[in-house]
């Protein structure tokens, strides 16, 4: 059987994008992690997989794999990327679209200019709902890492972030750090690891090592996760700016309790078909 599946990237995080609403397939990790390899496969860091929604009044159900099999909760990249999909496909003619993942239901806005406005729901403080293991909320936390003791905020976009604040992102130990925070036990489900050098009060850098993926271009729900921690912490204001290796995102936030809205590019690299 032929499988047809669009390659997208949004802002360098890179997907293979399945409509399972036309289409049907069984998926395995072993099969997810073979087309994941660059060398031997299409490559990618996530698989995006469109399937008929679960309730009446959502769009469309929306799963994210990780390259080594693993589902997750969510992603911010690859929600703007579904959005456009689906309108490419037109499996839909809605501009605003309803969607339901494993960390919650979404809504996508495909703007005119071809940007897409992600309102990815109020971040979850509570450390229960990370979930992180620590006695009560809080701004920010000790973490011990070998013989480093950061500073770093946890919360959940619908997945586990951990975001440290650092001086010179260019030269700190993301390849080193970024593994061992995602595995740290005191993140039960492992952690996306996010590192940040703010700026100014409406701007900063960030590098992500993904849960599952390992250092990414981009990573949209990271970067609503170091706006949110940055602001909280008093250090940022709303709009932020949140610049990434694969370009910028805009990252809007009220307060504790009100959605995080992202606003960014999602672009289609090619069309092709893999037998299964």
């Amino acid at each position: 059987m032929l499988l047809r599946f669009t390659k997208m990237h949004g802002l360098g995080n890179d997907f293979m994008v399945i409509d399972l609403v036309t289409q049907h397939a069984q998926l395995s990790p072993k099969l997810i992690r073979q087309w994941s390899d660059r060398h031997f496969g299409i490559g990618f860091d996530q698989l995006l997989v469109v399937e008929p929604p679960g309730s009446p009044d959502v769009d469309f159900r929306y799963r994210i794999f990780n390259a080594d099999g693993s589902e997750v909760e969510q992603c911010g990249n690859g929600a703007r990327c579904f959005a456009r999909f689906v309108q490419d496909k037109r499996l839909t003619a809605k501009s605003e679209i309803q969607v339901e993942t494993a960390g919650g239901r979404i809504t996508l806005q495909v703007r005119r200019d071809g940007q897409v406005t992600v309102n990815m729901g109020a971040p979850r403080l509570a450390p229960q709902q990370v979930p992180f293991q620590a006695d009560s909320e809080a701004i920010s936390y000790p973490l011990q890492v070998n013989d480093l003791t950061l500073e770093v905020s946890a919360l959940s976009m619908g997945n586990p972030h951990c975001v440290t604040l650092v001086e010179d992102l260019d030269s700190y130990p993301v390849a080193e750090l970024g593994p061992l925070i995602e595995r740290h036990p005191r993140f039960p489900q492992r952690v996306n690891a996010g590192f940040m050098q703010v700026l100014d009060q409406h701007h900063a850098q960030l590098r992500v090592h993904e849960r599952g993926a390992g250092e990414t271009l981009a990573c949209g729900t990271g970067a609503c996760a170091a706006a949110v921690a940055g602001i909280r912490r008093g250090l940022l204001q709303s709009p932020v700016t949140i610049r990434l290796p694969g370009g910028n995102l805009k990252i809007e936030w009220a307060g504790p309790g009100q959605p995080v809205m992202m606003t960014g590019p999602a672009s289609r690299v090619y069309e092709g078909q893999i037998r299964v």
